[in-house]
C-alpha cells in the first residue's frame, strides 16, 4: 500500500463541472460554501490521484486516540485568488490536541459533495504524536506554495 501526494483527477474534472463551492464565486456567492474536511491515514492506506472519495479504509483509528473517524472540518484561510497565471486557495492548519496518532498521510475531501476527494497528502513516512498535539501545517498561501493551485 502507498500514499502518493496528488490533486485528485476527479476533483480537476469536478472543478470544470462547477461541483465544488469555495464560497466566493460570482455565480454561487449567495450560497454557503461547501464543507471541506481532512482525514488522517496510516501507511496501510492506498491513496493517490485516482482516489475519488473519502474512505475509512486505512484511516487512523478513533479508538482512544482523540481522533474522530472522518477527520475534522477545515477552515478556508485564503479564498480563491490569483497571482500571475496561477489560481490558488488554502486552509488553516489542522490539529488534534492530546492525541496519540501515527499517520502517513491525509485526504482533503468535500463532505458537501458526496465526500469527493480533493487532494491526497503524503507525509513522506509515519508521523507520530503521543498524548500531544498532532498538527498539519499547510504551506504559505501564495501562487508558488498554496496547498491547492491551478497553474
Amino acid at each position: 500500500m502507498a500514499i502518493t501526494q496528488a490533486m485528485a483527477t476527479s476533483f480537476k474534472v469536478q472543478i470544470l463541472d462547477g461541483i465544488h463551492n469555495f464560497g466566493t464565486g460570482v455565480v454561487r456567492a449567495s450560497t454557503a460554501a461547501d464543507t471541506f474536511k481532512i482525514a488522517l491515514y496510516t501507511s496501510s492506506a492506498s491513496l493517490d490521484a485516482s482516489t475519488t472519495a473519502y474512505t475509512a479504509t486505512g484511516e487512523v483509528s478513533s479508538s482512544g486516540t482523540n481522533y474522530t473517524t472522518g477527520g475534522q472540518t477545515l477552515t478556508i484561510s485564503q479564498v480563491p485568488t490569483s497571482s500571475g497565471t496561477t489560481a490558488y486557495l488554502s486552509f488553516s492548519n489542522a490539529s488534534w490536541a492530546s492525541a496519540t496518532i501515527t499517520a502517513a498521510g491525509a485526504m482533503i475531501y468535500n463532505s458537501s459533495q458526496s465526500n469527493a476527494c480533493v487532494a491526497v497528502l503524503s507525509f513522506g513516512g509515519d508521523k507520530t504524536s503521543t498524548n500531544g498535539t498532532f498538527t498539519i501545517v499547510f504551506p504559505t498561501a501564495d501562487a508558488s506554495n498554496a496547498i491547492l493551485r491551478i497553474a
